[in-house]
């Protein structure tokens, strides 16, 4: 019998103090991201492409979801 597709598990974590959140697969970092054009990024250089990065249950917002990048917004705007 084979076994059902496994899909990962992908964390995007809170933001850190500097408004960057931590990408993980498991136990593995996968990347730094500062906005939501690097967590499709990161991903697709892992070979896991997310074509809707907001929307997709494969992945896990913490502290906040797809919008919430706080502390980066000045630097941006700068």
């Amino acid at each position: 019998m084979a076994h059902p597709t496994q899909h990962p598990h992908i964390v995007v974590h809170s933001p850190a103090l500097d408004g960057s959140r931590r990408v993980t697969e498991g136990d593995e970092t996968l990347g730094i991201a500062t906005h939501i054009d690097d967590v499709s990024e990161i991903l697709r250089l892992a070979d896991l492409y997310v074509t809707d990065v907001e929307g997709t249950d494969l992945i896990e917002w913490q502290g906040g979801g797809p919008d919430d990048w706080p502390g980066l917004s000045e630097h941006h705007d700068a």
